[in-house]
């Protein structure tokens, strides 16, 4: 009997259209009236399904919060049952939940094939109100490709008539804990790195998300604001603590909160 719960599952999987695009129409068809609104950001939830089981109780527990973004490194590996096993914790989820994809979401040989299949593409742009989200793919830490750094200019002129523009990315465009500007646990083109934050510099970033560092910073880089969330459930690093961030947008003000979560 389980077998044929699983190939039901196998076949819902392919069948059915991609979970960030369920999720994108989901979010792009909130019905709120209000201007105020709120969102979940956490990265790195790979080993540790209680902790990602927590955050999404604690996120469905707070009537402010719309939706939530998983930043990446949401598997160990890149083999198809750990997405669905991921899938089957998102799904317990009463509000969308859009995942992006991380270095860990590739594996070893590069492969994002598995999670675009389940999951969609892997760079994209959604409107909320008053706020632009652009989603990024830097999961090969070694450099972005041509193409989607030529489409992040263009979204990030459109989203020039928005109070607020969101980038969120996986790997983090230097290591806060080698220096200022130092490459680490970071993208490792240091010529694009410069490139990514002079854009985000020009074009006023609102706050770019990343993760990959699996504990909390926050800080500014030349002029664009960052915080690093990498504590769903990876193992942590010396001073990380489980946690995600709350973001409540106010016109153009925008509070982030950290919530930690008790293990």
């Amino acid at each position: 009997m389980q077998y044929f719960f699983l190939l039901l599952s196998l076949i819902s999987v392919v069948f059915s259209q991609p979970y960030n695009d369920d999720m994108l129409y989901k979010i792009e068809n909130i019905e709120e009236t209000h201007q105020s609104f709120s969102f979940a950001v956490y990265g790195d939830n790979r080993g540790r399904d209680d902790i990602l089981a927590t955050i999404i109780k604690t996120v469905d527990s707070d009537r402010d919060i719309l939706f939530s973004i998983s930043n990446g490194d949401v598997v160990t590996t890149s083999f198809k049952y750990q997405f669905q096993n991921y899938l089957s914790l998102l799904q317990q989820s009463k509000k969308p939940i859009l995942t992006v994809l991380g270095n860990h979401g590739i594996g070893l040989l590069e492969n994002d094939i598995n999670f675009k299949t389940i999951f969609g593409h892997s760079y994209f742009s959604f409107v909320l109100k008053n706020s632009y989200f652009i989603i990024l793919d830097d999961a090969d830490d070694e450099t972005m490709a041509s193409k989607q750094f030529l489409w992040l200019q263009k979204e990030l002129r459109k989203a020039q008539t928005y109070d607020n523009r969101f980038i969120i990315m996986h790997i983090p465009l230097y290591d806060p804990r080698a220096g200022a500007y130092a490459q680490g646990h970071s993208l490792e083109d240091m010529k694009q790195v410069k490139q990514l934050n002079d854009l985000f510099d020009r074009y006023k970033v609102t706050m770019l998300f990343t993760s990959h560092i699996h504990s909390y910073y926050r800080g500014v880089w030349h002029k664009t604001p960052y915080i690093i969330s990498g504590g769903a459930g990876a193992p942590l690093i010396k001073g990380g603590f489980f946690h995600y961030i709350k973001v409540t947008v106010t016109g153009t003000e925008v509070e982030y909160k950290i919530i930690k979560i008790k293990t």
